[in-house]
């Protein structure tokens, strides 16, 4: 059985394979900054990664880096107090290469609030009370990396893309997948969203555990908005996730 020590470096080096492909990645209009937090996040974002554990039940899959949570501070759905308060992380954060003037990185200063962090993470906290307990228990992983924003600043996610840089962002985002998946050895698949899902089902194939999906807690999406947590914790328990926990 890998050791957790082993796990760990296995999933730097994935990460940090991941940054250095999607950094090469070419973009244009409407694409007017890129934001890969893997790169100038990357101290909190190894902290991070530092909290997994080989073996979870669940693998939990997001989409890509919100502009207040993960662009922020490098851990995925990364409301800064949810990080610095549940999960205890908190590291100094650099600044992109080219940084929009609308979407500034304040690193652990910012005080934005990401809704769809502040409301996944706190279900955790909820459910688990402590870090080490959830982690025991699960991860949480972003399919893509980058944040996109256009020339206004608005947040561009990945499947809004044309075509070809949606299948470019799709070879680098699903080999790593594959491996932090080879690497973890999840019981299971929880998309946080129906795209994430899809990806997880593209990438892995019939290599793929079992996949379920729990409603993507983003502000934008009106069936969030009406009670995520009471939805969320009804899929979680009936995908299996919240029963028979052993911690």
């Amino acid at each position: 059985m890998t050791s957790r020590a082993d796990t760990i470096a296995l999933l730097v080096r994935a990460s940090r394979r991941l940054s250095r492909t999607v950094d090469a990645l070419d973009f244009a209009a409407p694409v007017a900054a890129i934001y890969n937090p893997l790169d100038y996040a990357r101290a909190p974002h190894e902290m991070y990664l530092a909290l997994a554990r080989p073996k979870p039940k669940a693998l939990f899959l997001g989409m890509n880096p919100g502009p207040f949570g993960m662009a922020q501070t490098g851990v995925p759905f990364g409301e800064v107090a949810a990080v610095r308060e549940f999960l205890q992380i908190d590291a100094a954060v650099k600044r992109p290469r080219v940084e929009h003037p609308k979407r500034p990185i304040e690193g652990f200063a910012c005080t934005r609030s990401e809704v769809s962090g502040r409301r996944f993470w706190g279900l955790m906290a909820a459910e688990f009370e402590t870090h080490d307990a959830f982690f025991r228990r699960a991860f949480v992983w972003n399919w893509c990396p980058l944040a996109f924003m256009t020339e206004s600043g608005a947040n561009l996610t990945p499947d809004k893309l044309p075509r070809g840089e949606q299948e470019r962002v799709a070879a680098a985002c699903d080999v790593a997948l594959q491996e932090i998946v080879a690497t973890l050895e999840p019981a299971m698949i929880i998309g946080v969203g129906g795209f994430a899902s899809e990806r997880a089902a593209r990438a892995l194939g019939s290599e793929a555990p079992p996949i379920a999906t729990v409603l993507h807690p983003s502000p934008a999406s009106p069936a969030a908005n009406r009670g995520w947590d009471k939805t969320a914790r009804k899929q979680l328990a009936q995908c299996g996730f919240l029963a028979d926990r052993g911690d």
